[in-house]
């Protein structure tokens, strides 16, 4: 089977999210075992300059709902981006999963050659899908998803390189 634009985004944004939610799962236990509230864990940074867990969270949510949103063509849910405990984040990695799933492979495929228009601060940005994944998408995707690892890291909970990789050949 060859390389689609679907397989390369939603399930890599499905299987990532399942990860990062199992490393919550992990947080709270290093929580619990160490005696101390996991809001401290949540409000965290790696730099005072740089975005909390709790939002490094929400932006690996939003890369990847309005990623597939976008080169499918169709609306992306609106998520308040309020979320301040775990069972909050939980769920809206759940319903970034569920809209993920909720999208045939079908709107994405063939998706390369379209037009992606992106919203910035410095006026709208047009490109390729294939560009626009690639270039944009992927590795937005992926440095919220290393920084949410990272932070983890930082803070003590025992995650390892096969917690960021999952199964291989999965």
């Amino acid at each position: 089977m060859s390389l689609t634009m679907y397989s390369a985004s939603v399930p890599i944004f499905l299987r990532t999210l399942g990860h990062i939610g199992k490393w919550l799962d992990k947080a709270e236990a290093h929580a619990q075992a160490k005696k101390f509230d996991i809001g401290v864990l949540l409000g965290t940074r790696l730099s005072p300059d740089m975005l909390p867990f709790t939002r490094q969270v929400q932006m690996t949510s939003d890369a990847a709902k309005f990623g597939a949103a976008r080169l499918a063509g169709i609306e992306s849910p609106k998520f308040d981006d309020v979320e301040t405990t775990l069972p909050e984040l939980r769920e809206r990695i759940a319903k970034t999963v569920a809209f993920l799933e909720s999208i045939p492979a079908e709107k994405i495929d063939g998706s390369d050659d379209r037009d992606v228009t992106i919203p910035r601060r410095d006026g709208p940005l047009t490109l390729k899908g294939e560009v626009y994944l690639r270039t944009f998408v992927l590795p937005n995707f992926y440095f919220h998803t290393n920084m949410i690892y990272a932070l983890l890291r930082h803070n003590g909970v025992e995650l390892g390189k096969s917690d960021y990789l999952g199964p291989l050949g999965a």
